[in-house]
């Protein structure tokens, strides 16, 4: 129903930034709530952050707060502003959707993009 393409994935020395980017194919704005997960090789994959579909509730995951942040910037493009890179923040990120609800597992959400890598370097 919906297509998501990340972007903004790279390489970064630990303490760096980064901004990643996800559009979708038709706006998602009062349609899909929208979040970002992360998975490094031989891990679960973990949900990062996540925004209601009009871009006003967020959910961080413990190990982001105050060093991530995931906004709505237009009708289809969801952003996750990176601070504070640390090498355990190494994964590929995914882009997810749903319709129906809001929150960081990832069994709720239906919709998702091919993933972006981060790598830091320590």
């Amino acid at each position: 129903q919906v297509q998501l393409v990340e972007s903004g994935g790279g390489s970064v020395q630990a303490g760096g930034s980064l901004r990643l980017s996800c559009v979708a194919s038709a706006s998602t704005y009062g349609r899909y709530s929208m979040a970002w997960f992360r998975q490094a090789p031989g891990e679960e994959r973990e949900g990062v952050a996540s925004v209601d579909s009009r871009g006003r509730l967020t959910l961080y995951a413990d190990s982001v707060k105050g060093r991530f942040a995931i906004s709505q910037d237009n009708a289809n493009t969801v952003s996750l502003q990176m601070n504070s890179l640390k090498s355990e923040d190494t994964a590929m990120y995914y882009c997810a959707a749903t319709p129906w609800t809001r929150g960081l597992r990832a069994s709720d959400y239906n919709f998702w993009g091919q993933g972006t890598q981060v790598t830091v370097s320590s």
